[in-house]
């Protein structure tokens, strides 16, 4: 009896997760900047046409990159497993399918930003442990074959034995090998205890103003914790960048280049603010926003020290791990507070949200001004560049919108019908709120109560109390800016510049109880 068609395709397995354990070791051991199936994973997320990965986010949320990783784990032990049995006909067969693996990872690999021939040890390594484990494994099972149609129980035996000791122990090493790697690397690790470790002239810890809250329990709170902060970026795996390697330059259409390290930048004069940022993702009633105590440099005096050219309208700033995003020149030299960030609500900046340093601009959306881990600002044109999200159908500009949001009740909750309170957030940063107002069942507006905020460019929280008949209604709400502008009920989805549209909710107007009075 043959060998069967199982234990060909656990033979590949085997290999195949041998080669990636050696492929992340070594990725761990020389510090280089990606592993090899995150980087493919990575290059899956930058070549995937906009609107795809708008609805991954819109559908999976913080959990996107996490089934990505996974579905590409699914396809490459399919294709281990599948070179195995391959493997039962000719030699050469395994060898293309990892030869292409290889070829896959490399690319991704080299297109990733700051990368050098070292960082493809990686997938050379991984390559030669698939084909030298590979060859290993089918060893005893082509002599098991041959014993087999000789009729000798006694060399089946064997082979078999001898083929169940090679796979433990390429098993065992590939746990050890991950463990080393784990252990090795351990970056990120250093990173945080440098963070932790940091003092930070200038930078104060944050006195949430008097007024800004409306007393409402369940509405959302004015200023949002670090924990609590939304996070939308293309990362896999998180850059970890230590202070003492930090660089900025800062270049273009510039009359001279500056170069900032991490220790020159927080020596100058420190800017702090309340400032609102969200995500141009954010739907109309979604939580992809939030407001922080932001502390850092001010953007508009390193970019006169560089001296703007005539003609410069843009400026493209890069993240450490290749990121873009192409920010107007104007919202960096004008009067809002734009910075380079290095705290949040008074501590170094934590490593997710762009630790040591990111941008923060007051009145744009994320996508063509947050860049966290920020190495590199290009003053520029429009006309000459396309960033990350731009080339795949997002607007240059990115002003914010006028936006407001019902957290009290919940879609579907309910209120007492007379004297019930709502409430929520509104927002349009560095243009502000001017008031709220609510409409139930398609009536007449009525005008809420809002937060006295310390500027321009944070949210407001609002709240207003209803007087309704018992049963089922429904809730609207929008928000005037400061310069007289309504909000628009007009509806649109988040490409190619933000949703619009009145946040609506259904919920149950309950009479009380007074049979226990």
């Amino acid at each position: 009896m043959r060998t069967s068609r199982s234990a060909w395709s656990i033979a590949g397995l085997v290999a195949g997760y041998a080669g990636l354990a050696a492929s992340y070791c070594l990725a761990m051991v020389v510090t280089i900047h990606e592993w090899p199936l995150v980087a493919v994973a990575e290059q899956v997320i930058r070549l995937t046409p906009g609107g795809i990965v708008e609805r991954a986010i819109g559908l999976l949320g913080h959990h996107d990159k996490t089934v990505l990783q996974l579905i590409v784990l699914l396809l490459v032990t399919l294709l281990f497993a599948w070179a195995g049995l391959l493997a039962r006909r000719t030699w050469w067969a395994p060898t293309i399918v990892f030869g292409a693996l290889a070829v896959v990872g490399g690319l991704a690999v080299h297109a990733t930003r700051g990368t050098t021939t070292v960082d493809l040890l990686p997938v050379a390594l991984g390559l030669a442990t698939w084909l030298v484990c590979l060859s290993l494994l089918t060893e005893p099972l082509r002599r098991h074959d041959v014993a087999a149609r000789t009729e000798e129980p006694l060399s089946r035996d064997h082979t078999r034995r001898e083929f169940l000791l090679r796979g433990g122990i390429m098993v065992a090493g590939s746990i050890a090998l991950g463990v080393v790697g784990r252990t090795v690397g351990r970056g990120r690790r250093h990173v945080e205890e440098a963070r932790r470790l940091l003092r930070l002239p200038g930078v104060s810890a944050p006195e949430v103003p008097a007024g800004v809250r409306v007393g409402l329990p369940g509405v959302t709170s004015w200023a949002t914790s670090a924990t609590d902060f939304y996070r939308v970026d293309t990362a896999i795996v998180v850059p970890t960048v230590e202070p003492s390697d930090w660089m900025l330059r800062i270049h273009g259409m510039v009359d001279r280049e500056v170069v900032l390290t991490y220790s020159q930048l927080i020596e100058r004069q420190v800017t702090q603010a309340w400032v609102t940022i969200n995500c141009v993702s954010n739907p109309v009633g979604g939580d992809l926003i939030g407001n922080a105590w932001w502390s850092g440099v001010r953007i508009a005096d390193l970019l006169a020290e560089a001296g703007v050219q005539e003609g410069a309208d843009a400026v493209l700033q890069t993240s450490d791990d290749g990121w873009t995003c192409g920010t107007p020149l104007a919202a960096l030299t004008d009067s809002r507070n734009a910075m380079l960030a290095v705290a949040m609500n008074g501590s170094p900046l934590p490593i997710e949200h762009g630790f040591p340093v990111r941008t923060i601009v007051p009145g744009l959306y994320g996508y063509v001004s947050a860049c966290k881990w920020v190495v590199e600002m290009k003053v520029t044109r429009f006309d000459d560049i396309e960033a990350f999200w731009t080339k795949r159908g997002w607007s240059e500009m990115g002003p914010v919108k006028t936006a407001s949001r019902i957290d009290v009740p919940e879609d579907g909750g309910s209120i007492a019908a007379s004297g019930g309170r709502v409430g929520g957030v509104a927002w349009s940063q560095h243009t502000g709120i001017a008031g709220v107002e609510v409409s139930v069942d398609n009536g007449p507006w009525q005008a809420a109560e809002i937060g006295t905020v310390p500027n321009a460019d944070t949210w407001v929280q609002w709240a207003a109390t209803l007087d309704v008949e018992p049963g089922d209604h429904q809730l609207q709400v929008r928000a005037l800016d400061r310069t007289g502008a309504q909000q628009t009920g007009e509806v649109q989805d988040v490409l190619p510049d933000g949703a619009t549209g009145w946040h609506t909710i259904q919920f149950t107007a309950t009479e009380e109880d007074d049979s226990d009075g």
